[in-house]
């Protein structure tokens, strides 16, 4: 490997896809118990959690902080490698900031060194991707440097767009008001929300019933994604897995050729959109 990658359980990937990337634990608490992601999300109990969800467990998620990423990558940095990091979006956490001030810190120190933070401006594949791509560059024999610039330039490109079941989910990170939240469920509305240019979490548009959710995210891919061979393709549910098969099928009905991997969504953002999340990401022209 050619430098190092780094990414976190936001990630979302399966073992499958972790060759060449280290995760960093990431810690969540469901009614006060501390849970540690330390590694695939085919290690994540996705049923028991999402189902906690819906017996309204209390869940709070912790940044990855400032000692934890000095800790990582020093380690790195003295066996002579340089890094890249994939983080989470800075416009829904604060763990971007946090690698930001170790790597300032580091570089200062290990002069020589290079030291690149990723702003996904996404979250559970939408960083994912990115950390795939890296551990390919860094297989191939790119410097960092030329990486970090690689990836700078597809995260315009790194489209995700997902459904909820349950707006209340959104209701209670403020994502929807109250009103708005008992109007949807009563008149069976989903919306169809998307990682914008900025990284934040936005509704584009609102469909009637989970059938049109799911046939509105595959015309998102149809409308979006680039005309690339084997295309990759990501789909992460909050255990609902009959939905993403669906979802798979209907892309693979126009792009046979496409590598889609479905996995569970994993804790970390999937606490904020709750059970029944169905998510779709992919590289398109534009977000």
């Amino acid at each position: 490997m050619a430098f190092a990658v780094f990414a976190d359980g936001t990630a979302n990937l399966p073992g499958s896809l972790l060759d060449g990337i280290q995760l960093l634990p990431a810690e969540y608490t469901v009614n006060g118990e501390v849970n540690v992601y330390q590694g695939d999300i085919e290690n994540f109990d996705m049923h028991s959690y999402y189902e906690s969800l819906k017996k309204g467990a209390e869940v709070k998620t912790s940044l990855l902080n400032t000692g934890l990423f000095l800790s990582k990558f020093e380690t790195i940095l003295k066996e002579g490698m340089d890094i890249i990091y994939i983080a989470m979006s800075s416009g829904i956490s604060g763990t971007y900031n946090a690698a930001m001030n170790a790597a300032s810190q580091l570089m200062d120190q290990y002069i020589g060194r290079f030291i690149h933070i990723v702003d996904s401006h996404g979250c559970g594949f939408g960083n994912g991707m990115l950390a795939v791509e890296a551990a390919e560059l860094s297989r191939e024999g790119k410097s960092a440097e030329e990486a970090s610039k690689i990836l700078d330039d597809m995260v315009p490109h790194c489209c995700q767009y997902f459904t909820v079941d349950d707006v209340n989910f959104l209701r209670r990170t403020g994502r929807v008001s109250n009103v708005t939240a008992t109007i949807a469920a009563a008149l069976n509305i989903k919306p169809i929300l998307y990682g914008d240019h900025t990284g934040h979490i936005v509704s584009c548009m609102n469909v009637h019933g989970r059938k049109k959710a799911v046939k509105t995210l595959a015309a998102k891919y149809h409308e979006k994604h680039m005309d690339l061979k084997e295309p990759d393709i990501y789909i992460s549910h909050g255990d609902c897995i009959k939905d993403a098969e669906t979802l798979k099928q209907m892309i693979l009905e126009e792009t046979p050729d496409a590598k889609i991997t479905v996995c569970p969504h994993e804790p970390f953002s999937g606490a904020h959109v709750g059970p029944g999340m169905l998510g779709l990401f992919f590289l398109g022209n534009e977000r």
